[in-house]
């Protein structure tokens, strides 16, 4: 079975190259994948998600929200009753705050300088963090 992606830029990050690159690739290796594009709101990715029945949600942040904005998704998919789309994030998330979304229910966070083929790999095994 295919896996279907949404990815998306949440709040108001407009440094999108990092988001695009990823989504190609994920596209590229077969996997599908719904770019939901720019300045996001949680409650729109969470919409999205659940109207495009997504596997998982991909999360692009550089901007510093990261603690405002992944656990506001994480809490709307609970009120949803959607918890099965697992949340993964990228982008400048420092490591003390990668635990915390980790604790909170984030699969995995992927830093500058993953491979692309480490974020390929995560997607094409189920979403099993490594």
């Amino acid at each position: 079975m295919t896996a279907r992606v949404l990815t998306a830029k949440v709040g108001l990050d407009g440094h999108d190259r990092g988001v695009k690159v990823v989504s190609r690739a994920l596209r590229d290796a077969g996997v599908e994948v719904i770019y939901a594009g720019l300045r996001q709101t949680p409650e729109m990715v969470v919409e999205a998600a659940i109207q495009e029945d997504v596997d998982a949600i991909g999360v692009s942040l550089h901007s510093g929200a990261h603690m405002t904005l992944i656990p506001r998704i994480l809490e709307l998919l609970k009120e949803r009753n959607a918890t099965d789309i697992v949340v993964f994030g990228g982008g400048i998330i420092p490591q003390d705050d990668a635990r915390e979304l980790k604790k909170l229910g984030v699969v995995e966070i992927f830093g500058p300088g993953t491979s692309l083929k480490s974020i390929i790999d995560f997607v094409n095994k189920g979403f099993k963090a490594a």
